[in-house]
């Protein structure tokens, strides 16, 4: 049988699709290389950004804010590393299954995460939880969540509490101060964040650094004026009274005569600024340096000091307080007994009324105003410390002699527990006013002499006689030490008029006597217990704060510690000891 041959068009079919397979093989490899020329060259820079854009991030560096100490280094405000979470809402929108995860991993509502990721969308960048334990944090990532991160933040940690919480204030959740010493000095304590270029992995983790942005600057340390135990000491005994004495508030204000400096301020009722759920206005403010109030017999020494200052009187100076009463215009001012004739170490230990309003009626307005004025009422204290008030002084062109005896008495003008411990310190610094400071002082800063210093001696010596026996203020006598001070007690402004059962509590002084250290003001707001004087109430206070302090700061004692029955005689009953002291 012989074989057939091969048909012209089946040759030509073959070589045909030969020709096709080669023609589209060539193109798809023309293809591939333009593809591969196009991605290199062409959309090089745009796909490298696209990258980028999914696995390089600019993190945030958070600067340590500073750490706030006391003048010998105890910490009381620090900052501890936390870390909060946040999420990608367009990346975890993707998986919106793993939603109820992350909401049960960091015990928040599911249905509120789901709405506030689904509202937002348009964002990248979206807080979840702030401020987790770095252990809970790293629990997170684990779950593989796509579109959740950790960034690393501080929150700020007070180890005193309520002790400090007053005086320090507090941070908000980004750890920038909000109150007190934290937003006094904010600009020293807050740091500035840094910022680096980063790869991470599809979890969040970073895998490279791949530079840096801006470096971080921490924030500088604070060294505060503050000794923490006479602080401690403070808050222990105000506390107490206020429990005791069924008080509404009170306040307490200890300063260094020699350099100005504020060694514990203490308020009740306190807050723990740890606990955010009690940082509430009515508790917060730092009533010794904000609140304003009628310093009642406390401010009768600077009226003493007015009238020492122009040469009219002297400690020898006898003033005739009888009948027991004295009228000025259509008001009547009254003493509890009819002193007589007494000097005016006796006007001030008993705390007459009428003794004050003569000497301040003969005096010329302008000459009180001005000494008032140069002790530092009507005007902020150098502290800086934040909404710190003024006070209220008239000035002398608005005064009638009615308003003359009032104010001589602690009412028609207005103070706070800082402005008066401070004018009692410039008492006990002879004279001589020195800035107030919350920071620590090396050695001892230069003052402006306000007050000639044999007023300031004199005044100083006269004061001792209200802590004598006989004294209203006999209950702050502190055994071994010579105590000079003055108690208060001021009816509370009401509606119409003054209230007839509330009152302020008060006892400012300083200690010791012979060389004065520390200078203190006890003010208690509505005690209700039965007891209401200054005498009785603010100055046991005293007593137990300033003597413990000057026992802390290890002042020579200079008087017998069986004060209560040697005591030196009064100058309100004899010899005046002025010229005693140094």
């Amino acid at each position: 049988m012989r074989s057939r041959a091969p048909r012209p068009d089946a040759s030509g079919s073959f070589r045909w699709r030969a020709y096709l397979l080669l023609s589209l093989l060539a193109a798809c490899a023309l293809g591939l290389v333009y593809r591969a020329v196009n991605l290199q060259l062409v959309e090089h820079g745009f796909l490298a950004k696209e990258g980028r854009a999914r696995f390089s991030r600019v993190v945030e560096i958070a600067a340590h804010r500073g750490t706030v100490t006391d003048r010998y280094g105890e910490p009381l405000a620090v900052s501890t590393p936390v870390d909060s979470i946040w999420v990608n809402p367009s990346e975890l929108a993707l998986a919106t299954d793993q939603i109820p995860r992350l909401a049960a991993a960091l015990k928040l509502d599911r249905q509120e995460l789901m709405r506030r990721i689904t509202s937002n969308l348009d964002r990248e960048f979206l807080y979840v939880a702030r401020h987790r334990q770095p252990a809970e944090a790293e629990q997170i990532k684990a779950l593989g969540i796509p579109g959740v991160y950790t960034a690393r933040e501080y929150r700020r940690y007070y180890p005193a509490g309520e002790v400090t919480g007053h005086l320090l204030g507090f941070t908000n959740v980004d750890d920038a101060g909000q109150e007190g010493l934290e937003l006094a000095f904010d600009h020293w304590l807050a740091g500035e964040d840094g910022a680096k270029r980063v790869i991470q992995d599809r979890y969040g983790r970073i895998v490279q650094n791949v530079e840096s942005i801006r470096p971080t600057r921490p924030g500088r340390d604070l060294v505060l004026s503050i000794d923490l135990r006479i602080q401690y000491l403070a808050y222990r005994e105000l506390k107490a009274a206020i429990r005791d004495e069924r008080a509404r508030a009170g306040s307490i204000v200890v300063i260094d005569v020699e350099t100005g400096e504020v060694l514990a301020m203490v308020n009740q009722p306190a807050y723990n600024p740890n606990d955010r759920d009690q940082i509430q206005a009515s508790t917060y403010r730092n009533r010794a340096a904000t609140d304003i109030f009628e310093p009642g017999s406390s401010i009768k020494p600077f009226f003493v000091a007015a009238g020492l200052a122009t040469g009219k009187y002297d400690n020898r100076s006898i003033i005739d307080t009888s009948p027991g009463f004295i009228k000025v215009g259509a008001r009547v001012f009254d003493d509890e007994h009819n002193f007589g004739a007494i000097n005016l170490a006796t006007v001030l230990a008993k705390s007459s009324n009428v003794g004050m309003a003569h000497l301040a009626l003969s005096l010329p307005p302008q000459e009180i105003w001005e000494t008032l004025n140069h002790l530092g009422f009507g005007q902020v204290t150098t502290s800086g410390y934040p909404g710190e008030s003024a006070g209220l002084l008239p000035n002398y062109s608005q005064w009638r002699p009615i308003g003359i005896a009032t104010m001589s008495h602690g009412y028609g003008l207005s103070v706070t527990p800082l402005q008066l411990a401070h004018g009692y310190a410039t008492v006990g610094g002879f004279g001589v006013a020195r800035p107030v400071s919350f920071m620590r002082v090396d050695g001892v800063p230069p003052g402006e002499r306000v007050l000639d210093e044999r007023v300031g001696r004199m005044l100083v010596g006269m004061l001792e006689s209200v802590v004598a026996a006989e004294g209203t203020g006999k209950l702050a006598a502190i055994p071994g030490y010579r105590v000079s001070g003055k108690t208060g007690t001021a009816f509370k402004a009401e509606a119409g008029g003054y209230s007839s059962d509330r009152y302020m509590a008060v006892f400012g002084g300083v200690a010791p006597t012979t060389a004065p250290r520390l200078a203190a003001v006890v003010v208690i707001d509505e005690p209700s217990a039965g007891k209401h004087h200054g005498g009785e109430v603010a100055a046991p206070v005293f007593s137990k704060v300033v003597g413990g302090a000057l026992r802390l700061l290890a002042v020579a004692p200079d008087a017998p510690v069986n004060v209560p029955d040697e005591m030196p005689e009064s100058p309100a009953l004899g010899t005046m000891r002025t010229a005693a002291l140094p």
